[in-house]
């Protein structure tokens, strides 16, 4: 008697289980602030000081007092002058301090009037053109940062901004979370590296392993330490040797292909051996199949072995997996909403993702072939379209559009 199979999980339940299994990694190190793009950060930064620190200029120009400006044309002595970096003296009554972009103001001007309104005279005066308005081309001390503001948050995922932003309040090392170190290995006998064999060469239903080389890219892309095992022989001892040799100082291992329930998938029964395994049967296309478990104490997780399946099912669950492990606050790709170029008359009980790519009239159009074995899709596409399960899509209606520069990020 065949026991029934499971239903299919919803993607987004099947998600909360897998980051309520994502425990953030414990250790943490100091980095450089050079070195920290693609870090979380471990810590909230506090800012020390005011930023700008004083007010100080916007333009090249003159600082001046704006009582003493009653009508267009007033000529007035020039009593300093003050480059960016230079302390500056209050300003005389009656007088006009010359001044650059990122000088101190001085004390007593109220207003800057920037060159191009000015008239420089033979006798060293400068004629003010244009009367000011209060506070004009003023930047004022801690318009940007106040002391004692936090001005990135712990679980922040640092990129070039917030790395110019700590140095601006003067941080140049920052706590970061610990590295995810992962062990990556396919399985298959069927695959080959590209060089080993020559494509005129290749046997009869041998593939290149195209997996691999985009996971690691990937894994590499979320700040992990990736350690490759390369391709594991389709036995059973050799699966449970790889399986041991990756869960030794690892926090995680990914695989592509053997999850399924053929006489040649060994991970599953390897992994049960060794650990646990919940093996889920997730409702979206492409990606239908993917488990979970534990090897020691390391995480375990398999992706399908189609290419496409398996570079989605990255994207959307262990991506944000990852992303936990690192004590990351934010886990969702922020999404777009955009007008269909295209019809969607066939719809699937599953939820499906569609590869896309936004074109030059402001709508989505797509990959004309969806297979989960076509990996051209990827690289033509920006972005994936997201179907809901059982959903029809006409030319003009809006459709949720999930970036590839977030997910890829």
């Amino acid at each position: 008697m065949n026991t029934p199979r499971p239903p299919l999980r919803n993607l987004d339940d099947a998600l909360a289980d897998l980051l309520a299994r994502a425990q953030p990694l414990a250790d943490t190190e100091s980095v450089s602030t050079f070195e920290a793009d693609g870090r979380v950060l471990a810590e909230d930064l506090v800012s020390a000081l005011q930023v700008p620190p004083q007010d100080n200029s916007s333009m090249d120009g003159y600082a001046v007092r704006r009582a003493e400006i009653a009508d267009e044309g007033v000529p007035l002595p020039v009593s300093q002058r003050i480059p960016a970096g230079a302390a500056a003296q209050p300003l005389q009554p009656g007088t006009a301090a010359r001044i650059f972009t990122g000088a101190t103001v001085p004390a007593g001007a109220d207003a800057i009037v920037m060159q191009e309104d000015t008239e420089a005279l033979e006798d060293g005066r400068v004629r003010i053109l244009r009367v000011p308005s209060e506070g004009q081309w003023i930047r004022r001390s801690g318009e940007d940062i106040t002391r004692g503001s936090t001005v990135l948050a712990r679980g922040e995922r640092l990129g070039p901004a917030a790395l110019g932003l700590a140095a601006s309040i003067g941080r140049d090392s920052v706590q970061v979370a610990r590295r995810p170190r992962v062990a990556l290995f396919s399985t298959g006998d069927e695959l080959v590296m590209p060089g080993a064999v020559a494509p005129e060469a290749m046997k009869p239903g041998a593939i290149y392993n195209s997996n691999r080389f985009f996971l690691r890219s990937l894994l590499l892309r979320m700040g992990c330490e990736v350690r490759d095992l390369g391709i594991v022989p389709d036995r059973r001892d050799a699966t449970l040797d790889a399986l041991r040799e990756a869960a030794r100082d690892n926090d995680l291992i990914l695989t592509s292909g053997g999850v399924s329930v053929g006489e040649e998938d060994h991970i599953k029964p390897a992994v049960q051996q060794l650990g646990s395994l919940d093996l889920w049967q997730i409702s979206m296309k492409p990606g239908k199949p993917f488990a979970h478990g534990r090897v020691g104490d390391a995480h375990f997780i398999g992706l399908p072995g189609n290419p496409v399946s398996s570079f989605v099912t990255f994207l959307l669950l262990v991506r944000p997996f990852l992303l936990k492990l690192q004590g990351a606050t934010r886990l969702e790709p922020r999404e777009v909403q955009l007008p269909a170029h295209f019809d969607w008359p066939r719809a699937d009980k599953r939820r499906e993702f569609l590869r896309a790519r936004r074109d030059a009239q402001g709508g989505v159009a797509l990959f004309p072939n969806q297979s989960s074995g076509v990996l051209t899709s990827t690289v033509w596409a920006d972005g994936l379209v997201d179907v809901a399960g059982g959903q029809v899509i006409a030319r003009g209606e809006r459709v949720r559009f999930l970036p590839l520069a977030e997910l890829l990020a």
